[in-house]
């Protein structure tokens, strides 16, 4: 059985934030990735960059 990630409550509120047309445009795998994976594919990065500060 695959173990859960945590998910991280700031990355909880920023993806409630987010466009409901945006939510819509991830899919179900990019949705786990932008809550709990260290780091994105580029897919999302692409999927949010209207949404992404760059430092």
């Amino acid at each position: 059985m695959k173990e859960k990630k945590k998910i991280d409550k700031e990355r909880q509120m920023a993806y409630d934030s987010l466009p409901p047309s945006i939510k819509e445009n991830l899919t179900e795998e990019e949705k786990q990735l932008f809550l709990s994976a260290e780091q994105w594919p580029d897919s999302l990065f692409e999927k949010l960059e209207e949404f992404i500060i760059k430092e």
